[in-house]
Parts: C-alpha cells; structure tokens; sequence
C-alpha cells in the first residue's frame, strides 16, 4: 500500500516562513534573506497553497502569526536543524574517508606499537594516506609545532607550553643481549651488573639515551656506549654480532621467534617512561586525524599498565 503524497515544501520555502515568522514583517524578511519582497510573498503563498492551511494574517500595518503557522514553525526548525546535522554529518564522513593525515613518532612507537594500528586503520578506511615521521622525542615535538604533523605519539613527562598531552601508559625498560652472553640466563638483570657492559646505543638526543645514561649516573658510573644508531633494526644487528648489549623500551624489543637475541627487564632501578598522545592546545584536528587518534589512543592504552 503506498503512502499518502507528502506536501512538497523545500528549504528555500521553509527558511522563508522562519524569517517571515521571527521579524513579522515582509520587508525586513526579504532584507535577511536578500530576495525582493514580492518573491518572497509568492514563496509564502505557495507554501500556504501546498499545505492547504494560512500561516500569516497581513495587514497594512502588521503581519501576525496563525495557530497553524506557530505549529509549522516548530516543525520546520526541526525539519532545517536536522537537515543540518545530516549534511555535517555526511561531509564529515566523507572527510574521514579520505585524505591525508601525518603522525611524528618516537622511533621506538613506530617500530613496535603503530604498525598493527595503522594497519587496521588502513583496512577501515583505504582512501586516507598516512605519513609516519618517526625521530627522536625532539624532533616529534618540532613536527607537532610547527604544523607538520597532525598530532605526535612520544613521551609525555615534562612537556613545555604549547603542548597538551595525554597519557596512554607507561613502559619500562629491558636489556637485549646476545643468547650467548653471560648474563642471558638470568630473569632479570639489575643496572648495576651492566656496570663494565659495552652499549649499543641510540644517538645521544633521544629520549631512552639520556634515561639510562641518567640512571647509570645516579648509580655512580657512566656506561661505555661503543657504537651509536639511528634504528632499532640496526641496534639489534650489533647486538646479534656480539659488538655489545642495548637498552631499549619495552614496546621495541626484539621479537621473541629472533632465537639469537634474549630481553631482560632491567631493575634496581626499574627504568619507566610514560607515553601519550602529543597536541598543540586549540589545534582542531580533521575528522580523519580525530579518528585516527581515538583508535591510537584506544589501542596504546589498552597495552600498557596505567
């Protein structure tokens, strides 16, 4: 059975009862919506003829409002707020599903964490690209400033103004040393048993340097960093060729199926960094870059010990 024929009213017809209703007056009507006064009564007119009922009385002094012109005005702000909403609503989606968005990261993040939640992100929405700029915490808090990256995914402690943060956890650090080595058949390794250890190390700007280095300082020693890298994959070939031992954050350890290399976590001191989401204050993020970083934030939390 089909259902009754709806009057057809547009929201060009809808708008102009709105204004007719909120100034009573045809001129000044016309005026805000920038069309002549004689459209704008024909405009009024058809609506009346298509809804079969009067929603003004004129005369020559004043225009007032009709029983059924108060409950059509009711009805048509419903109609145009939610025509609105829809319309935001669609392009937003629309934004969400494509475009670009560019995330700076903490070396260790973008070789452990991000990869399973970008990929899943990708899968959801296939036409976003993403650029992953991963560098040390200075250079993550440079991209975020200056407007390179949409938002930053590094260390959270101590961050100077403009920066808001948001804190996803925090992780502790494990020594990786060749299955061979001495101390590999322990459970855990304390600071001071690295005291004579040979490092391999991350450049002496990084965030996880400066956290051991100030550990072993505290303790009473300086570590004796041997060579210096820029990638986890390179640190863990030394480490495989018997050059030396790293310390590294929990997230980017070495996976477990790599049989010539074994992580301890490192205690006395336990060594911790807290990890979080990196935003200049004000920054409206894109939809693409809003949800991107709620499934960020939703799985890096979900990871790691509060």
């Amino acid at each position: 059975m089909l259902a009754p024929a709806l009057p057809d009213v547009n929201s060009r017809q809808l708008r102009s009862v709105l204004a007719v209703a909120e100034y009573r007056s045809f001129i000044a009507a016309a005026a805000f919506l920038k069309t002549s006064q004689p459209a704008l009564t024909r405009t009024i007119k058809q609506t009346e003829s298509t809804l079969g009922v009067s929603l003004f009385s004129r005369s020559t002094r004043r225009v007032t409002i009709t029983q059924a012109g108060e409950e059509f005005v009711a009805l048509a702000e419903r109609l145009l707020n939610d025509l609105k909403l829809g319309i935001e609503n669609m392009r937003a989606l629309a934004e969400q599903q494509r475009g670009q968005i560019v995330v700076a990261s903490i070396m260790s993040l973008a070789h452990a964490s991000l990869p399973a939640v970008i990929a899943e992100y990708t899968h959801r929405f296939p036409g976003i690209e993403i650029h992953l700029r991963e560098g040390v915490q200075g250079t993550v808090q440079d991209d975020v400033r200056s407007g390179v990256a949409d938002f930053g995914v590094g260390y959270v402690a101590d961050m100077p103004d403009p920066f808001v943060t948001q804190r996803l956890g925090a992780e502790a650090f494990h020594v990786v040393l060749p299955a061979r080595h001495r101390l590999a058949h322990a459970k855990q390794i304390e600071l001071k048993a690295l005291k004579n250890a040979v490092l391999v190390s991350l450049p002496t700007d990084s965030r996880t340097r400066r956290l051991i280095d100030g550990a072993a300082a505290t303790a009473g020693f300086s570590f004796r960093h041997a060579i210096t890298v820029n990638q986890f994959a390179t640190l863990y070939s030394f480490v495989r060729s018997g050059v030396g031992l790293t310390i590294v954050p929990d997230g980017a350890r070495p996976p477990s199926t790599d049989r010539a290399l074994v992580s301890r976590p490192l205690v006395r001191p336990r060594i911790s960094r807290e990890i979080g989401i990196v935003r200049i204050g004000g920054h409206e993020l894109t939809p693409a870059a809003a949800s991107l970083l709620a499934l960020i934030e939703e799985r890096l939390r979900s990871s790691r010990p509060a």
